[in-house]
C-alpha cells in the first residue's frame, strides 16, 4: 500500500517536472529567437537595445533553453 502511494507520487512529480521543464524550454527558446532575430523581425523596441547585450542575452537563453529541453526529454529526476 505504501509503495503504491510512493510510486504514484513519484510518477506525478516526474510528469509535473517534465511539463515545467518543457514549458520553460519553449519560453526560453522563443525569447532567444526574438532577441537574436529582432532586426529581421523588425521589432522596434528591441532594435534600440545595444546589439552586444541582445546577442549575449539571446545566446544565454538559447543555451539554457536547450538544457531545459534536454532535461525535460531525459526525465531523470
Amino acid at each position: 500500500m505504501e509503495t503504491e502511494f510512493r510510486e504514484k507520487q513519484q510518477k506525478s512529480y516526474t510528469i509535473m517536472r517534465m511539463t515545467y521543464d518543457l514549458t520553460m524550454a519553449i519560453l526560453l527558446l522563443g525569447m532567444a529567437v526574438v532577441m537574436l532575430l529582432a532586426e529581421k523581425l523588425n521589432i522596434q523596441p528591441l532594435i534600440g537595445i545595444d546589439p552586444f547585450f541582445r546577442y549575449f542575452f539571446g545566446s544565454i537563453c538559447l543555451l539554457y533553453g536547450g538544457f531545459r529541453l534536454y532535461r525535460g526529454v531525459k526525465r531523470t529526476y
